[in-house]
Protein backbone atom coordinates (compact mmCIF):
# COMPACT_ATOMS: atom_id res chain seq x y z
CA UNK A 1 0.00 0.00 0.00
CA UNK A 2 2.87 2.36 0.95
CA UNK A 3 4.54 1.37 -1.74
CA UNK A 4 1.81 2.22 -4.43
CA UNK A 5 1.31 5.75 -2.73
CA UNK A 6 4.77 6.52 -3.11
CA UNK A 7 4.71 5.74 -6.91
CA UNK A 8 1.67 8.11 -7.48
CA UNK A 9 3.64 10.72 -5.74
CA UNK A 10 6.12 10.45 -7.74
CA UNK A 11 4.41 10.23 -10.94
CA UNK A 12 2.68 13.40 -9.84
CA UNK A 13 6.05 15.48 -9.27
CA UNK A 14 7.40 14.32 -12.48
CA UNK A 15 3.91 15.78 -14.33
CA UNK A 16 4.23 19.16 -12.59
CA UNK A 17 7.60 19.51 -13.45
CA UNK A 18 7.13 18.42 -17.07
CA UNK A 19 4.71 20.70 -17.11
CA UNK A 20 7.10 23.56 -15.58
CA UNK A 21 9.60 22.75 -18.32
CA UNK A 22 6.92 23.28 -21.01
CA UNK A 23 6.06 26.81 -20.12
CA UNK A 24 9.34 28.06 -19.42
CA UNK A 25 10.65 30.55 -22.40
CA UNK A 26 13.38 29.52 -24.76
CA UNK A 27 16.40 30.92 -24.02
CA UNK A 28 17.84 31.38 -27.59
CA UNK A 29 14.41 32.34 -29.19
CA UNK A 30 14.47 35.50 -30.70
CA UNK A 31 12.73 38.76 -28.34
CA UNK A 32 9.87 40.14 -29.94
CA UNK A 33 9.00 44.08 -28.81
CA UNK A 34 6.88 45.13 -25.78
CA UNK A 35 4.33 47.28 -26.75
CA UNK A 36 5.19 50.47 -24.52
CA UNK A 37 2.29 50.88 -22.41
CA UNK A 38 4.02 54.36 -20.87
CA UNK A 39 2.27 57.56 -21.04
CA UNK A 40 4.06 60.34 -22.64
CA UNK A 41 4.37 63.42 -20.44
CA UNK A 42 2.13 66.36 -21.15
CA UNK A 43 5.70 67.77 -21.73
CA UNK A 44 6.82 65.78 -24.68
CA UNK A 45 6.40 67.16 -28.35
CA UNK A 46 3.50 65.95 -30.77
CA UNK A 47 5.03 64.00 -33.36
CA UNK A 48 1.88 63.88 -35.57
CA UNK A 49 1.61 65.19 -39.29
CA UNK A 50 0.81 69.18 -39.48
CA UNK A 51 -3.24 68.94 -40.56
CA UNK A 52 -3.92 69.77 -44.82
CA UNK A 53 -5.73 72.81 -43.72
CA UNK A 54 -3.41 74.31 -41.54
CA UNK A 55 -0.92 74.77 -44.15
CA UNK A 56 -0.41 77.86 -46.23
CA UNK A 57 -0.28 78.00 -49.71
CA UNK A 58 3.47 80.35 -49.23
CA UNK A 59 5.00 78.13 -47.16
CA UNK A 60 3.84 74.71 -50.11
CA UNK A 61 5.15 77.05 -52.60
CA UNK A 62 8.05 77.72 -50.76
CA UNK A 63 8.84 74.01 -50.01
CA UNK A 64 8.30 72.71 -53.81
CA UNK A 65 11.18 74.92 -54.70
CA UNK A 66 8.30 77.21 -56.06
CA UNK A 67 8.16 81.47 -55.34
CA UNK A 68 5.55 82.46 -53.01
CA UNK A 69 2.87 85.36 -54.12
CA UNK A 70 4.34 88.00 -52.93
CA UNK A 71 7.82 86.84 -55.24
CA UNK A 72 5.12 86.99 -58.35
CA UNK A 73 3.84 90.77 -57.71
CA UNK A 74 5.26 92.80 -60.66
CA UNK A 75 6.88 96.06 -59.55
CA UNK A 76 5.07 98.69 -61.84
CA UNK A 77 7.21 101.42 -60.07
CA UNK A 78 9.46 103.10 -62.91
CA UNK A 79 13.22 102.91 -62.23
CA UNK A 80 14.58 105.49 -59.72
CA UNK A 81 16.60 107.53 -62.68
CA UNK A 82 13.24 107.45 -64.89
CA UNK A 83 13.08 111.16 -65.14
CA UNK A 84 16.28 112.16 -65.11
CA UNK A 85 17.40 109.79 -68.13
CA UNK A 86 13.76 110.11 -69.88
CA UNK A 87 12.82 113.70 -69.15
CA UNK A 88 9.88 113.58 -71.89
CA UNK A 89 8.33 110.63 -70.76
CA UNK A 90 5.87 112.19 -68.99
CA UNK A 91 5.11 115.04 -71.24
CA UNK A 92 4.59 112.68 -74.36
CA UNK A 93 1.89 110.58 -71.50
CA UNK A 94 -0.17 113.61 -71.25
CA UNK A 95 -0.21 114.31 -75.19
CA UNK A 96 -0.99 110.59 -76.02
CA UNK A 97 -3.87 111.40 -73.30
CA UNK A 98 -5.32 114.12 -74.32
CA UNK A 99 -4.96 112.83 -78.29
CA UNK A 100 -7.35 110.00 -77.50
CA UNK A 101 -9.44 112.25 -75.17
CA UNK A 102 -9.77 114.82 -78.24
CA UNK A 103 -12.97 115.15 -80.89
CA UNK A 104 -10.64 113.45 -83.11
CA UNK A 105 -10.57 110.27 -81.24
CA UNK A 106 -12.20 107.03 -82.67
CA UNK A 107 -15.32 106.27 -80.24
CA UNK A 108 -16.61 103.78 -82.67
CA UNK A 109 -15.70 100.25 -83.26
CA UNK A 110 -16.63 97.98 -86.42
CA UNK A 111 -16.15 94.61 -86.56
CA UNK A 112 -14.75 92.61 -89.52
CA UNK A 113 -16.91 92.56 -92.18
CA UNK A 114 -16.45 92.34 -96.08
CA UNK A 115 -19.56 92.89 -96.92
CA UNK A 116 -20.14 96.27 -95.33
CA UNK A 117 -17.18 97.43 -96.39
CA UNK A 118 -17.74 97.04 -100.09
CA UNK A 119 -21.00 98.78 -99.49
CA UNK A 120 -19.38 101.44 -98.15
CA UNK A 121 -17.37 101.92 -101.18
CA UNK A 122 -20.19 101.71 -103.22
CA UNK A 123 -22.25 104.61 -101.32
CA UNK A 124 -18.71 106.71 -101.56
CA UNK A 125 -18.79 106.15 -105.26
CA UNK A 126 -21.71 107.94 -105.67
CA UNK A 127 -20.95 110.91 -103.75
CA UNK A 128 -17.63 111.10 -105.20
CA UNK A 129 -19.26 111.34 -109.01
CA UNK A 130 -21.89 114.24 -107.71
CA UNK A 131 -18.10 115.60 -105.99
CA UNK A 132 -18.95 115.44 -102.57
CA UNK A 133 -15.67 114.21 -101.70
CA UNK A 134 -16.34 115.54 -98.00
CA UNK A 135 -18.77 112.36 -98.08
CA UNK A 136 -16.94 110.42 -99.53
CA UNK A 137 -13.66 110.36 -97.85
CA UNK A 138 -16.10 109.60 -94.83
CA UNK A 139 -17.67 106.48 -96.42
CA UNK A 140 -14.18 104.85 -97.64
CA UNK A 141 -12.78 105.31 -94.06
CA UNK A 142 -15.86 103.89 -92.84
CA UNK A 143 -14.92 100.82 -95.64
CA UNK A 144 -11.54 100.28 -94.01
CA UNK A 145 -13.08 99.99 -90.26
CA UNK A 146 -14.77 97.61 -91.70
CA UNK A 147 -12.12 95.99 -93.94
CA UNK A 148 -8.59 96.50 -92.93
CA UNK A 149 -5.81 96.93 -95.83
CA UNK A 150 -9.15 96.95 -98.46
CA UNK A 151 -6.76 97.92 -101.59
CA UNK A 152 -10.08 99.23 -103.36
CA UNK A 153 -11.03 101.57 -100.25
CA UNK A 154 -7.56 103.08 -100.00
CA UNK A 155 -6.40 104.13 -103.56
CA UNK A 156 -10.06 105.72 -103.93
CA UNK A 157 -9.51 107.74 -100.22
CA UNK A 158 -6.48 108.74 -101.85
CA UNK A 159 -7.92 110.51 -104.76
CA UNK A 160 -10.66 111.95 -102.87
CA UNK A 161 -8.20 113.41 -100.26
CA UNK A 162 -6.08 114.51 -103.35
CA UNK A 163 -9.27 116.44 -104.47
CA UNK A 164 -10.01 117.94 -100.87
CA UNK A 165 -6.21 118.96 -101.01
CA UNK A 166 -5.22 117.04 -98.11
CA UNK A 167 -1.97 116.48 -99.78
CA UNK A 168 0.22 115.02 -97.32
CA UNK A 169 -2.80 112.17 -96.36
CA UNK A 170 -3.27 111.13 -100.29
CA UNK A 171 0.20 110.56 -100.85
CA UNK A 172 0.19 108.45 -97.25
CA UNK A 173 -2.62 106.19 -98.97
CA UNK A 174 -1.29 105.95 -102.13
CA UNK A 175 1.70 104.65 -100.43
CA UNK A 176 -0.21 102.55 -97.95
CA UNK A 177 -1.97 101.12 -101.48
CA UNK A 178 1.37 100.41 -102.92
CA UNK A 179 1.87 98.49 -99.83
CA UNK A 180 -1.12 96.06 -99.73
CA UNK A 181 -0.78 95.75 -103.82
CA UNK A 182 2.82 96.38 -105.37
CA UNK A 183 1.72 95.60 -108.77
CA UNK A 184 -1.72 96.25 -108.69
CA UNK A 185 -4.11 97.70 -111.63
CA UNK A 186 -3.64 101.08 -110.40
CA UNK A 187 -0.24 100.64 -108.80
CA UNK A 188 0.69 102.73 -111.80
CA UNK A 189 -1.09 105.84 -111.23
CA UNK A 190 -0.59 105.60 -107.82
CA UNK A 191 3.34 105.96 -108.11
CA UNK A 192 2.35 108.70 -110.89
CA UNK A 193 0.76 110.49 -108.03
CA UNK A 194 3.08 109.68 -105.39
CA UNK A 195 5.41 111.65 -107.74
CA UNK A 196 3.35 114.17 -108.48
CA UNK A 197 2.28 115.02 -104.93
CA UNK A 198 6.29 114.75 -104.07
CA UNK A 199 7.28 117.74 -106.54
CA UNK A 200 3.98 119.95 -105.22
CA UNK A 201 5.72 119.42 -102.06
CA UNK A 202 8.99 120.06 -102.81
CA UNK A 203 8.03 123.40 -104.90
CA UNK A 204 5.89 124.25 -102.15
CA UNK A 205 8.77 124.48 -99.39
CA UNK A 206 9.92 128.26 -98.89
CA UNK A 207 13.28 129.14 -101.01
Amino acid sequence: MLSRLFGFAVLALAVAVWAQAGNAPDPNAPKTPQPNTQQSSPSAPSLAPPRSDRVRADDLGTEFGQSSSKDNQIDLDPPADDAKAHPQSSAAVAEAGAALSGSNAITEFHTWDPHKAAKSVEVGDFYFKRQNYRAAEDRYREALRYKDNDAVATIKLAVCLEKLGVLDDARAEYESYLKILPHGPQSEEAQKAIARLKAHSESAKPQ
